[in-house]
């Protein structure tokens, strides 16, 4: 019987990041947002993939209520989903989930994101003392993240 294992991220960049992993090996579902760039997903996945709302911090006062909604979406996928581990490359979008899989158990995976050599990211400061793995792509990460795991690049 294979893990169920929720694979979580933001659109764009972090996504890319994501599909680098391989999800065959487990009773997967993924969770992004949705779209113009991730709808073609479901042509990939069918029904394994969940869609979240878009958010930017760009919009700070539709931003709290889009967090605020993908919360409770993020907690009826939890549900339905079941996981034993949630894995992340991020960002904000993961970050409710994974507070909500730690209230139940679910081992936290989190994957800090490339793009960052030498600054933490927000997300990943809000997830590092939650996390079971928090892993960093670049060997300089150590240093901010003490804890972290250093497995190079997931590219």
């Amino acid at each position: 019987m294979k893990t169920k294992v929720m694979f979580i991220s933001s659109e764009g960049g972090h996504l890319d990041e994501l599909r680098q992993l391989e999800f065959d090996k487990y009773d997967y579902s993924i969770v992004t947002e949705k779209t113009k760039t991730t709808k073609f997903l479901k042509d990939s996945y069918g029904k394994k993939i969940h869609y979240l709302l878009y958010g930017t911090r760009r919009t700070p006062i539709r931003y709290f209520f889009i967090l605020l909604i993908n919360f409770f979406i993020s907690l009826i996928l939890f549900i339905k989903i079941g996981p034993k581990v949630i894995v992340t490359t991020g960002t904000h979008t993961a970050v409710p989930m994974c507070y909500i899989g730690k209230l139940f158990g679910t081992k936290i995976i989190w994957i800090e994101t490339y793009a960052n050599r030498t600054s933490k990211t927000l997300a990943g400061k809000m997830v590092y003392k939650i996390a079971d793995i928090f892993v960093v792509q670049w060997e300089e990460m150590k240093k901010l993240y003490p804890k972290a795991i250093y497995f190079g690049s997931i590219y």
